[in-house]
């Protein structure tokens, strides 16, 4: 066995999840590679004293369900998962398909009627289990980066087994600054835009629900948003990639709206009246992700970015915006990527990606990663 996929099962178990004796663990997976993960986490979990569950999705199985499906089998299918899911204490959901864009040919309404008819599932995974989601390296995910499978485990095991214990240490003081700040502007190429964040809790991830993880979340006063804001990472949602996404908000809602397919864009914000507002604000901070994967569990961690998301609110970090839509869009703001700013209370907290206050320099790369103290 791999001891790195050994120490990343610990990490899992033990970190993420705090297994304990007695405890019913659902281990949800899809794809081949990940089957050596899920052995480990098996063994990891008996060694534990909890039990083990184990759930192998497959897309393609899935789409061919979809394409036929009617409300009513859809109403079944989500009543039985949640009664699965209600019996968990901890869920560990390992994402390895090939192909990410298996439900593309899958009509835009048929997949909204699915994500609407498992949202109980998902929100009893949230709020009443100990989870955390990972991908995992694949042949096709290393096709889609230009590089070889050998290169994106040695990368992935070097993101996801990094030290979290001093990540978290070092987010204590971006946290309280978040905690104690009413205005937020952000500044950028095709960005200008502010907001409050006054009274709502900043959350701090660090390896506790995501792997890899690295950001700290809270969310904007949902009628306070207005401005521009122009995202530049590319955003897969639906089996279909967004590019160039650029929001026109006034008072907290989306009002205009752009990308590389408007209608489809669209079609989206309009999910639910809370799906063009937005309920999340998040700065990611982890050293050893520098570029875009198309893959949001890596993508919204990104060294030198933030999200800004359309849709449903953490309860955690609640602002009141309810949606069925929670979806995260990037913009990193690197000097490579087009450079920005982001300010608290008029005090400039972040330049091109690096913490400019004393108190934050923790969070910049090399402290992280150990380089310089």
């Amino acid at each position: 066995m791999d001891s790195r996929i050994e120490r990343l099962s610990s990490v899992l178990t033990q970190y993420s999840c705090r297994l304990q004796e007695g405890e019913n663990l659902l281990i949800q997976y899809e794809g081949n590679a990940a089957v050596p993960l899920v052995r480990q986490l098996i063994r990891e979990t008996y060694k534990l004293g909890a039990r083990p569950f184990v759930q192998h999705r497959d897309s393609t199985v899935l789409r061919e369900l979809l394409l036929g499906a009617d409300e009513e089998q859809l109403k079944l299918y989500s009543a039985l998962q949640l009664q699965q899911m209600e019996a968990m204490d901890a869920f560990i959901d390992i994402r390895g398909g090939e192909n990410s864009a298996e439900l593309s040919d899958v009509p835009l309404d048929r997949q909204l009627l699915y994500d609407s008819m498992m949202n109980p599932v998902e929100t009893c995974r949230i709020n009443h289990t100990k989870w955390v989601v990972l991908c995992y390296p694949s042949a096709s995910m290393a096709q889609m980066l230009g590089t070889s499978l050998e290169g994106l485990e040695d990368f992935y095991f070097r993101v996801c087994n990094m030290d979290y214990g001093k990540m978290s240490r070092a987010m204590d003081s971006l946290a309280a600054l978040m905690e104690s700040t009413d205005r937020v502007r952000i500044t950028g190429p095709g960005t200008d835009l502010t907001f409050s964040i006054k009274g709502i809790p900043a959350v701090k991830c660090d390896g506790d629900m995501n792997i890899p993880d690295g950001e700290v979340f809270t969310a904007p006063v949902r009628d306070s948003v207005n401005g521009v804001i122009c995202y530049n990472v590319p955003s897969r949602i639906k089996g279909f990639t967004f590019e160039k996404i650029r929001f026109e908000v006034k008072d907290g809602r989306i009002v205009k709206a752009e990308a590389n397919d408007c209608e489809r864009l669209n079609t989206l914000l309009d999910t639910d009246w809370g799906a063009r507002c937005f309920g999340e604000f998040a700065i990611g901070v982890n050293p050893y992700i520098l570029e875009p994967m198309q893959d949001i569990l890596f993508d919204e961690k990104i060294c030198g970015s933030f999200h800004l998301t359309p849709g449903d609110a953490y309860a955690d970090a609640d602002n009141g915006n309810r949606s069925e839509l929670h979806w995260d869009l990037i913009q990193i703001q690197r000097p490579e990527y087009g450079g920005g700013e982001i300010w608290f209370d008029d005090t400039l907290i972040r330049k091109d990606g690096r913490f400019v206050l004393d108190e934050l320099g923790a969070l910049n790369p090399e402290r992280l990663r150990g380089e310089n103290g």
